[in-house]
């Protein structure tokens, strides 16, 4: 079954292997999500579980506790997965970023 699953939708090998670690997906609307990604389908629908929303501005990086959270695959513009020791040394209250952009099709 995973065979056929991976020669039908090769992407699904490159995301299996994302399984049960820590991930920053980037949605078509700028959000930067970041949490332990469970799950994944053919269409790229993601379950993340103790996820966070990182919210950018001029002012620094707000923190949003998202939990369980499910995105529909027509959503996901970038998925990575995150080194979480480089995460950890991340000083946040020195980031300050504009909020991204809408991503336009």
């Amino acid at each position: 079954w995973y065979q056929r699953r991976v020669r039908e939708f090769p992407i699904m090998a490159l995301l299996d292997s994302f399984i049960n670690k820590t991930v920053s997906i980037i949605t078509n609307d700028g959000r930067n999500i970041i949490g332990t990604l469970r799950g994944v389908d053919q269409v790229v629908n993601v379950i993340m579980e103790e996820s966070t929303e990182r919210v950018y501005s001029k002012d620094g990086v707000d923190t949003v506790t998202l939990g369980l959270y499910i995105i529909r695959g027509d959503n996901v513009a970038i998925i990575g997965e995150i080194d979480e020791e480089k995460d950890s040394k991340l000083d946040f209250s020195k980031i300050k970023a504009e909020p991204l952009k809408d991503l336009i099709h």
